[in-house]
């Protein structure tokens, strides 16, 4: 399992709920965080550069926890690596239409993740006869990463992004980015009682265990690209798990 720091953890809490036997490797690839804002094709170089380290592990399904990371380099690492199963993550409009009362979705992502091919597929294939709002929230990424979910700045920082789409009349929200489950809570709040807000990370998790076939001991190992005393601290808080976090080598 592949992300660029913590926001993954929101599909591996899922994941383990429905099949604690997985042997699962996770990479916070916190050197080069934050991908949203990256260039598409850089996020596809380091992509298929951390994808080649998870493989020689022995990783055998590679489950792309990360919107961008899947938006930039998902269908090209199919390609590439044909006899790997590989799972991504794209925005959820599909499920959201089905939820719409209004008819107007608010899709909350990265800047990066709007720029690739993938969402602009997912738009047209399900989006036809509903109005999409989407909005490149820079800086809530890093409020997860630096473990403020809570509290008046993060208040802010969501207001500063969610209030402009709500203002559209949105009344169903997708959760682009894996990061922004652990915002949920202060996003609900703003959003109201009346607004639906859909997280990806519970249907991954479910393709990732239906592709998952071998059942393995349950270890999880966690490695991080940098600083992996600094994601173990934030990793415990975001998941209550006694994380132990080594350096990639």
């Amino acid at each position: 399992m592949l992300d660029s720091g913590v926001g993954g953890l929101s599909v591996l809490l899922a994941l383990r709920r429905l099949r604690p036997d997985l042997d699962v490797l996770y990479l916070a690839d916190s050197s080069h965080a934050p991908y949203g804002e990256r260039s598409l094709s850089q996020v596809a170089e380091i992509t298929h550069r951390n994808v080649g380290y998870l493989l020689a592990e022995g990783a055998t399904v590679i489950a792309l926890a990360c919107n961008t990371a899947s938006a930039a380099a998902l269908h090209d690492l199919r390609r590439t690596h044909p006899a790997v199963p590989f799972v991504g993550m794209e925005p959820a409009v599909k499920p959201a239409r089905s939820l719409t009362r209004s008819g107007v979705i608010g899709v909350l992502a990265t800047d990066a993740t709007f720029q690739g091919e993938l969402f602009a597929s997912v738009v047209g294939r399900f989006a036809e006869d509903v109005e999409i709002v989407a909005r490149a929230c820079s800086g809530w990424s890093d409020l997860v990463e630096s473990g403020s979910i809570d509290g008046s700045k993060a208040e802010r920082a969501v207001a500063r992004h969610l209030d402009p789409v709500l203002e559209h009349g949105v009344d169903t929200l997708v959760l682009g980015c894996t990061h922004y489950p652990f915002l949920a809570p202060l996003i609900a709040k703003r959003a109201g009682a009346q607004t639906v807000i859909v997280d990806p990370a519970p249907a991954v998790a479910r393709q990732i265990a239906r592709t998952a076939r071998l059942r393995g001991t349950g270890v999880v190992r966690f490695v991080a690209s940098k600083d992996p005393a600094h994601v173990e601290s934030i990793g415990q808080q975001l998941t209550g798990w006694p994380l132990s976090v080594a350096a990639m080598v």
